[in-house]
């Protein structure tokens, strides 16, 4: 009998492993693709963009410009939802004096497809150049920001481009290293078909780094802002956040407002406007 229940054990491991292996997709995307808001319903003028990516996908996006900007933000968000829940970030950078581009990846929002991790890079990779080679923006004046898997989404074109700054806000180190975390009892560094690996992205990047975290994180432990902050190059600033992964917002704090703010202008006000 305990042959029997050993085996039965073992067929039932043996099957979670291949469910989570052939539906990691399902665990690690949580797109919407209704609209719950638009810039205006905060009061901000905005225009809407389409981007081709080049693998023959359409991105929907929205653009907030501001006068006398002193740069432009390129927003890349979570895994959840879309660009309607992160309207908030758009009147925060306003209040900071920059251009903002907030995209929805392939498969989120309006844009077309269906989300993956190589079809992700390829999505960042043509919002950077359509800020570019349609709008005529410096690279040395686009920041890159990242909020949770966007992290890993801006740091790996932060390594790959030049941009003016990163910002990497609720970022875990790799996708393995967090769903190790997530999921003790399985072997995920085998079966990982995911590895946003912001680590190693941050090795190729020469911009300065922004990095927030709280330590009340619930969902991507403390330790990896705090790892990510180690690996990154000089010049550097670590901001403690306060609050949930999904509370912590750094446009509700006005002291966490100030001290990005201060950091993005400082660094910009360096770089060369072309």
């Amino acid at each position: 009998m305990l042959l029997s229940l050993l085996t039965i054990v073992a067929v039932a491991y043996v099957a979670l492993v291949l469910l989570v292996y052939w539906g990691q997709s399902r665990l690690m995307y949580f797109p919407q693709q209704q609209l719950s808001d638009t810039p205006a319903d905060i009061g901000l003028e905005y225009s809407t963009v389409h981007i081709a990516t080049g693998d023959g996908e359409t991105l929907h996006g929205w653009w907030v410009p501001v006068p006398e900007a002193k740069g432009t933000v390129l927003f890349f968000h979570g895994n959840a939802g879309n660009i309607s829940h992160r309207i908030n970030y758009l009147a925060m950078f306003k209040r900071l004096g920059y251009h903002t581009l907030l995209v929805d990846y392939r498969g989120y929002g309006r844009s077309s497809g269906t989300p993956s991790e190589a079809g992700m890079y390829a999505d960042a990779q043509a919002a950077w150049r359509y800020l570019i080679d349609v709008q005529g923006h410096a690279p040395a004046q686009i920041v890159l920001f990242g909020e949770s898997l966007g992290g890993a989404v801006a740091a790996w074109l932060a390594g790959r481009e030049q941009p003016g700054l990163l910002v990497l806000a609720s970022t875990f180190t790799s996708a393995p290293d967090l769903a190790a975390t997530l999921y003790p009892f399985l072997p995920v560094r085998w079966i990982a078909r995911f590895q946003y690996d912001t680590l190693a992205s941050l090795k190729s990047v020469a911009c300065p780094v922004f990095i927030a975290h709280s330590p009340d994180d619930e969902i991507i432990p403390f330790g990896h802002g705090q790892r990510l902050f180690e690996a990154a190059a000089e010049p550097k600033q670590f901001l403690t956040l306060e609050g949930g992964h999904n509370s912590g917002f750094i446009f509700m704090q006005p002291r966490w407002i100030k001290a990005l703010g201060g950091f993005m202008d400082e660094r910009m006000s360096k770089l060369p406007k072309q």
